[in-house]
Formats: structure tokens, C-alpha cells, sequence
């Protein structure tokens, strides 16, 4: 059933002193065509069952590992389609396909949420928010649901939160998180913690100051707002311009967005979530640290207070946005095995952290996972690095460095395999940029608030002599070192899905091609060419007593963004993005019989 509905009224600027109630339906509801819907407890989020795939990375670790293991390494060549089915949308395709109890809930492109019969591809029922006249076209994708009780909840776009009833697609309630008109918008999938819905903000290129929010699941009553940009006097302030600095009011536009799903500890009641980039993009304009830019921090549950943090690189000016979330899992430390992160950063740093029990997170190892430029020195204990001469760009000032502005990795997701204690990361690999802020910007709210108007370049370029730009790296967390990298030519926008069949699937690439890897070794066992690109969260889960594969194909975004600036600077080597096939198509694979 469609359920399609006018946005609601939005907040205020930048810090709402009182946020607007949830709205009520405000059309009849639907017929309820999940009669036998099984609610989801917090119990089943803490440990899901083995068929099951209930958040965005499955587990609140952020492993993206299945323990499904019917389909493995000697069969996976007979894997086929089970069903297909296109999403009516063309934008890019992001989400995880969620399934609970053989029923699958996914967000696509159109600001739409589908809920399926997960083993037949039948639609029961279809959600669209429709998007307001005015609402800015940025980044037009949704990266999934999250589920408790009998709800879905659900970002749109406009930034405003929704909670429907999972049995009918009807709403349940809908709250608006921010004022899109200020910039702010939304394409996260939420994190249930215990009774709370946590999710984060995008805009970060257009003067936002960034937060986390969590609101009640059954009243969408705001519980907490944690700005990642402090206040005058707040923890963290003091690495801000502070008054009677002529940057003083830095704060209020400082960036900080949070547009990737964080993990959370359901031991320690903290959530870990990953922080964004500065607002404007030269660190010059707002001298200082900046935290809790370019971070991980972690969060009390209850209140949101920032327990610990720390920040890959400060002072950011590369638009190195650090906002996937530090996957959870015990590392060695001195010879003990200690609680804790590991983060492959846009900066194109592979980080080991540790993480405690009240909050403080401790830096272990930071170790490059693709060619880098820019560090000069790295601190043996805290993890601080220096910049080298010459690469950090500034108003005026020219930086040269590697990894390009997209980094070693973007937003698409690693997974770790907990029986090899592999890491896997789909990477791009020998790319560099040429970059200079120009004039300084007056900042207008929902304008862009980036590199200024006037005097302004960033050039993207391969490293001289480079054959490839693509890759899935495995790093062994026993010895911190790589372990395989299978290349290729294409750069990689594709998420990872691990399994305990010892296999890797991906995309990412610009053939369109969905693959699945050798966990050991990283061969190349099966791939397909789909539709079109694969820039979608894989998932696996089993219905019927069989384990089937899902991803969502849909060329777009910064992987459509990326062909586009390769193939002006390179047109031999590759093609405009036009060429690539757009179209949103779920695909669910299974083995042949």
C-alpha cells in the first residue's frame, strides 16, 4: 500500500530551544498486510538471530558479517537470482536491505521505504514522503531503516524523523529533526539504543553545525541533542577561535555533520559515531583543533554527553569527513587484548583504538592503508599527527596531497570476519589532489560553504605511473598487517559484506559487476553483471531454510562524481559517467538448485 504524504512544519536555525511535537497521521491508515508480524525486542538487536539481518551492519559492532554459511567458498559459483525488482527510482541506491522473520524492509532513492516478502520479492507495502518545492537536490539516496517493536523508523530527507507501523506502512508518528531550509538534510538509517532513536545530520558543506539527536521510540520525544561543534564553554570549546578573535563565530557554522550510522556498546552504554568535516573547508578561517571535527566520539546512551573522543587529523582542510563509525572489536595491547576500534579513515590511515569502559578512547596503532603525503610525524602515544610542508591547503594557499579529497576510503562501510580476525576494506588507491580555497565566504544559510568563489581549485590527479585506482584490501588484526589486495582499474564505491562461508561480496565498480571474494585470499569466485553499478550496503540473511544474498544496484552519488572528474582529466583511460547504466534494481541471490 502507498502512503504518500506533504512534509511537515520544520524547526528553527541552528540549536531549536524547543523542538516541535511528533505529528499525528494525518491520512486513514492503511489495511494491515503483515498480520503475523513478529516484533523486534532489544534482545533480538543485541544478538540477532543467525537468519536475521536487523540494523544497518546487522550488529551493533558494525562487524557486517553474517554467520550464514550455506553459500561458501566451494559453492558460491552457482550463485544465481532469486528475484529482482526494480525500485522506480534512478538516483543512487545505498541502503541495506533489513530483514527480520522473512520480511524485508529497504529505503531507496525517491524517498521511499519498501516493505517485501524477502525469499518472493512481493511487495506488501510502500512508503513515499513527498519532498518539499524548495528542499536543495544534495545527495538525493537514503542508507536504510531501523526497526523495534512493531516500527520502522526512517530518515527523509528533509530532516524530518518517521516512524510507521511495520505490519501497514502506516505512520506511527513523524517529528522534524531540523530546518532543511538552513541547509540540514538527512539520508542516514537511525540506531535504536535500548528505548532511543539516534541518528545524525548532513549539510556539512553548507554551514550547518552538526549534532546527534535521540528521540523516544514510542513518542518521538526528544531525548538528547549532542552538537559535535561545542559552544563557547562547553568541553572542546577552548579548541575553537574564541571572542575577539575576528573568527570568533566560527562555532555556529563549524560543520561537524554525522551522515553514517554509528556503532554502540550495549555493555558500557556508549555509542561511538563518526564526525564530519569543517564548515568552510579551509581550517585557516577557523584556526584551532576544532573539535569534535574529523572524530570518532563516543556518547553516553542516557544523555548524549561526549564520554570520549579522538581526532584523526585536526584542523581539517582536505574535506576529509571521518563519519563511518570505528567498527568494535578486541585488539591486542602490550600483549592483552583490550576492547577496541578500528577505523579506516578517509585520511587513508588504518587506525587501532581502544576504548574503556567511561569513555576515554586511546590510540594504539595508526598504520596507511593507501598512498599518503601528508603526515610528517605521527605521536607514538597520543596518535597526533603533523602536517608535511606543503599539502594542507589553505585561503590562498595551494596544498598538493594524497589521498585525494575523496580519500583512501569514503563513506562505504569495511567488515571484519571474526574467524580469521580479518579486516576488509574497499579502497581507492593512487589518487592525489591540487587544492586552494579562494575569497572568504560570507556564509548564507543553505548555500554551499565550501571552498569560496573566487580563486578556488581542486584538481584530482593518479599517481604517475599508477595502473589502477580500486581495490579490497584484508588486513590481519593479529599482526596489523595486509594480507591480500585484489585490484582494479575502476576506483571502488562498494560496501562489504563478510560470511562465514569465508567470503567477501562487493560492487563498487564502474562495470557494474556485484563480486564475491576469497576471504583468504582474496580470488575473485563468482561475479555478475547487474544493471547498473553497485554502490549498496550488501546484506545476507536466510528464509525458507535458504541463505540468500541482497543488494541494491544503483549507480550515482560521489561514485558518479568521481567517473565524471576522471574522465575529464583522463578521457583514455576512462568514460564519462553517462556511460556507467543508472536504474535502482534489488537484487536477492540464491544458489542454483
Amino acid at each position: 500500500m502507498a502512503v504518500a504524504l506533504l512534509s511537515g512544519s520544520a524547526l528553527g536555525q541552528q540549536a531549536p530551544a524547543a523542538p516541535a511535537a511528533p505529528a499525528a497521521p494525518t491520512t486513514p491508515p492503511p489495511p494491515i498486510v503483515i498480520p503475523d508480524y513478529k516484533p523486534v525486542t532489544n534482545e533480538m538487536l543485541v544478538k540477532p538471530a543467525d537468519a536475521d539481518w536487523p540494523m544497518y551492519r546487522r550488529t551493533y559492532n558494525g562487524w557486517g558479517h553474517s554467520p550464514l554459511k550455506q553459500i561458501t567458498t566451494e559453492n558460491v559459483a552457482k550463485l544465481k537470482p532469486a528475484w529482482m525488482m526494480s525500485t522506480g527510482y534512478s538516483e543512487g541506491h545505498e541502503a541495506p536491505p533489513t530483514v527480520v522473520n522473512g520480511i524485508m524492509f529497504t529505503a531507496t532513492a525517491g524517498n521511499q521505504i519498501l516493505a517485501i516478502k524477502a525469499d518472493t520479492g512481493e511487495i506488501l507495502w510502500r512508503y513515499k514522503r513527498e519532498l518539499p518545492a524548495d528542499m536543495l537536490g544534495s545527495h538525493p539516496t537514503n542508507r536504510g531503516v531501523a526497526l523495534l517493536g512493531d516500527k520502522v523508523f526512517w530518515m527523509s530527507r528533509d530532516s524530518v524523523l518517521v516512524a510507521l507501523d511495520a505490519k501497514s506502512g502506516a505512520e506511527a508518528w513523524t517529528v522534524p529533526v531540523q530546518d532543511y531550509r538552513q541547509g540540514y538534510y538527512a539520508n542516514l538509517a537511525p540506531l535504536i539504543v535500548e528505548d532511543k532513536v539516534v541518528v545524525g545530520t548532513s549539510g556539512g558543506e553548507r554551514g550547518i553545525r552538526g549534532y546527534i539527536v535521540a528521540f523516544d521510540t514510542e513518542t518521538g520525544k526528544e531525548a538528547w541533542r549532542t552538537f559535535i561543534v561545542p559552544e563557547p564553554g562547553q568541553p572542546g570549546s577552548e579548541t575553537w577561535p574564541q571572542p575577539g578573535d575576528e573568527h570568533a563565530d566560527a562555532w555556529k557554522t563549524g560543520g561537524g555533520s554525522s551522515w553514517i550510522t554509528g556503532q554502540y556498546d550495549p555493555e558500557s552504554k556508549l555509542i561511538y559515531w563518526g564526525t564530519g568535516n569543517g564548515g568552510p573547508w579551509m581550517g585557516d578561517q577557523r584556526p584551532g583543533d576544532n573539535l569534535y571535527l574529523t572524530s570518532v566520539v563516543a556518547l553516553a546512551a542516557d544523555t548524549g554527553e561526549i564520554k570520549g573522543h579522538f581526532q584523526y587529523h585536526p584542523n581539517d582542510s582536505f574535506d576529509w569527513d571521518e563519519v563511518a563509525a570505528p567498527i568494535l572489536v578486541d585488539l591486542k595491547r602490550d600483549g592483552n587484548s583490550v576492547p577496541g576500534l578500528v577505523h579506516a579513515s578517509r585520511s587513508g590511515v588504518l587506525w587501532m583504538l581502544e576504548r574503556t569502559d567511561d569513555g576515554p578512547i586511546k590510540f594504539i596503532k595508526g598504520t596507511p592503508y593507501v598512498h599518503e603525503t601528508w603526515i610528517k610525524s605521527m605521536d607514538p602515544q597520543t596518535g597526533r599527527v603533523e602536517y608535511n610542508e606543503g599539502t594542507k591547503p589553505g585561503t590562498g594557499v595551494v596544498g598538493e596531497f594524497c589521498p585525494s579529497f575523496w580519500g583512501g576510503k569514503d563513506w562505504p562501510p569495511i567488515a571484519y570476519n571474526p574467524d580469521l580476525n580479518y579486516v576488509f576494506i574497499p579502497a581507492n588507491e593512487n589518487m592525489c589532489t591540487t587544492m586552494q580555497g579562494g575569497s572568504v565566504i560570507d556564509y548564507r544559510a543553505g548555500a554551499s560553504y565550501t571552498l569560496g568563489t573566487q580563486g578556488n581549485r581542486s584538481d584530482l590527479y593518479i599517481v604517475d605511473g599508477a595502473d589502477h585506482i580500486g581495490e579490497v584490501q584484508a588486513w590481519d588484526l593479529n599482526t596489523g598487517e595486509k594480507v591480500w589486495t585484489h585490484t582494479f582499474e575502476s576506483q571502488n564505491w562498494g560496501p562489504l559484506l563478510s560470511t562465514a562461508g569465508g567470503l567477501v561480496f562487493g560492487g563498487g565498480t564502474n562495470d557494474s559487476k556485484f563480486h564475491a571474494y576469497d576471504a583468504k585470499t582474496g580470488d575473485v569466485l563468482w561475479e555478475m553483471k547487474l544493471n547498473s553499478g553497485v554502490i549498496g550496503v550488501p546484506s545476507s540473511f536466510e528464509a525458507g531454510g535458504k541463505q540468500y544474498v541482497a543488494v541494491q544496484a544503483g549507480w550515482g552519488i560521489d561514485a558518479a562524481s568521481m567517473q565524471t572528474r576522471l574522465s575529464a582529466a583522463y578521457p583514455d583511460r576512462f568514460k564519462p559517467s553517462a556511460t556507467v547504466p543508472t536504474g535502482g534494481v534489488i537484487w536477492v541471490f540464491e544458489l542454483a538448485e
